[in-house]
């Protein structure tokens, strides 16, 4: 199962999706950490942390963060730790990593969720940040988080879920899809910053349903998959490999 439809205005199938997130992403990484920062009026960072300590508090260690991006999930979970020494950060964007090296001392590699690069059993807590819809197989990723996840060890999704209910979704597709894209364009004066946030809003519009989320985690052997719902608007997913 993918995160969502094949978007053939981007990419003509499955196989092409991954050089064009990364190309996008690497064009568009020198403004990424501003442009989320003012686009959720700046509740970014004290969402992610408040959240990593619901969750699990401490987070790790160790800890891997999948698609960490430009470090800013993995950043509030040294904030927590009190340093960076016990978190691994992949992303399959150099342009992402080169960001984050920028701002913890993490371990880093280059990788995609699909096909981690570590041993069975490795890490206790694993993270990803608003980067489900940008793999190609819900199912494939997801028994990969099993296998390099100890026994007991806790899995974190964190997305931007589409409302339900058309009054909800009319202001969300607006901000998302008009209003976000044109306002990085005229912070930025960056086509690329703009083009990454149009295609983030694609994604979202396109995405499955937060059933089949849970569905595919089952599916993958984990134990007490749920969903946390907030605002209507954004998902933690949470499950437990037994």
């Amino acid at each position: 199962m993918t995160p969502h439809p094949t978007l053939t205005n981007r990419y003509a199938n499955t196989e092409q999706k991954p050089a064009f997130v990364n190309g996008l992403f690497d064009a568009g990484a020198a403004h990424y950490d501003s442009v989320v920062d003012w686009g959720f009026l700046r509740s970014g960072s004290s969402y992610r942390r408040w959240t990593l300590q619901r969750h699990d508090n401490p987070p790790g260690p160790p800890l891997l963060d999948v698609a960490c991006g430009t470090g800013l999930v993995a950043a509030e979970a040294a904030k927590i730790l009190g340093s960076a020494d016990t978190i691994t950060c992949l992303d399959p964007s150099e342009g992402m990593l080169a960001e984050a090296k920028k701002k913890l001392n993490a371990k880093f590699v280059v990788g995609r969720a699909e096909s981690l690069p570590f041993p069975d059993n490795s890490f206790d807590f694993l993270t990803m940040g608003y980067a489900l819809r940008h793999v190609t197989s819900l199912e494939q990723t997801f028994r990969e988080y099993r296998r390099v996840l100890k026994p007991g060890g806790k899995l974190l999704i964190l997305e931007v879920t589409k409302p339900e209910g058309s009054v909800r979704g009319f202001f969300f597709r607006i901000y998302f899809g008009k209003i976000y894209p044109g306002l990085t364009q005229l912070f930025t004066r960056s086509r690329a910053a703009k083009d990454m946030m149009v295609y983030y809003w694609e994604t979202m519009d396109a995405c499955v349903p937060p059933a089949t989320v849970l569905a595919a985690l089952r599916e993958a052997g984990f134990a007490d998959a749920k969903r946390i719902p907030l605002l209507g608007l954004f998902s933690e997913y949470v499950a437990t490999k037994t």
